[in-house]
């Protein structure tokens, strides 16, 4: 999980995440798309494979990139068990301002 969060921290490497989040793109056209050098956007590259973040497929002398969404599973899940432990303490929180509210009228 740690190289996932290393390798989404830069902004960079989170646009071409979403560059090919639909579709394969060769690394020349994910270059084409960028104020930076190939040699640049292929190190980028490299660190979303090496995250496991995307997939690689060559053709001849092409380099073809897809954004590969099993690879967040891991970050995925440690995030949703904060939201469901936030989820059971709102209703634990709630269910003691009603217990509150019945024995006020009582």
């Amino acid at each position: 999980m740690q190289s996932t969060i290393q390798a989404l921290a830069e902004p960079r490497r989170r646009e071409i995440l979403e560059l090919i989040c639909d579709h394969e793109m060769s690394a020349g056209d994910i270059a084409s798309g960028f104020d930076v050098t190939r040699p640049a956007i292929s190190q980028h590259l490299g660190v979303l494979k090496e995250a496991g973040l995307v997939t690689e497929r060559r053709e001849g002398t092409k380099r073809f990139y897809r954004a590969r969404p099993e690879g967040l599973k891991e970050l995925r899940e440690f995030l949703e068990g904060f939201w469901t432990f936030a989820l059971d303490q709102l209703k634990r929180e709630a269910e003691i301002e009603e217990r509150k509210k019945r024995g006020s009228k009582n």
